[in-house]
């Protein structure tokens, strides 16, 4: 699986921005398709995930409530809606997918065996 990231951009605080990751094929059943970020000096994180087969999300505490997953399957494509950007925010955002992740692994990057290309988000104040 291929998965291609885009929507990085400059904002100021307080702005929105809306990530995309487009998959190379048909997600379908227990494939989970996931945003990490990684920024500079810091350990990559989980954000956000959008399990296909039932719809849930998942998301880190430091953005509940400000970001929100979402998904196109015309499109085989996971959005990432970021509102109210804070400059903690600024780092550079991996798309990553896997078949067939259980729930308590979604977190977790070790367990992803797919990732894109990272689309830098940069959040000034």
């Amino acid at each position: 699986v291929q998965l291609q990231a885009s929507g990085g951009g400059l904002v100021q605080a307080g702005a929105t921005l809306r990530l995309s990751c487009t998959a190379s094929e048909r997600p379908f059943g227990r494939f989970i398709m996931a945003w990490f970020r990684q920024a500079p000096g810091k350990e990559r994180e989980f954000v956000a995930a959008y399990k296909w087969d039932g719809g849930n999300t998942y998301y880190a505490d430091s953005v509940k409530g400000r970001f929100t997953v979402s998904r196109d399957p015309a499109k085989n494509t996971v959005y990432l809606q970021m509102n109210n950007l804070k400059p903690d925010d600024t780092a550079v955002y991996y798309c990553a997918a896997d078949k067939r992740l259980i729930s308590s692994s979604i977190r977790y990057d070790m367990h992803y065996d797919y990732w894109g290309q990272g689309t830098l988000v940069t959040v000034s104040s």
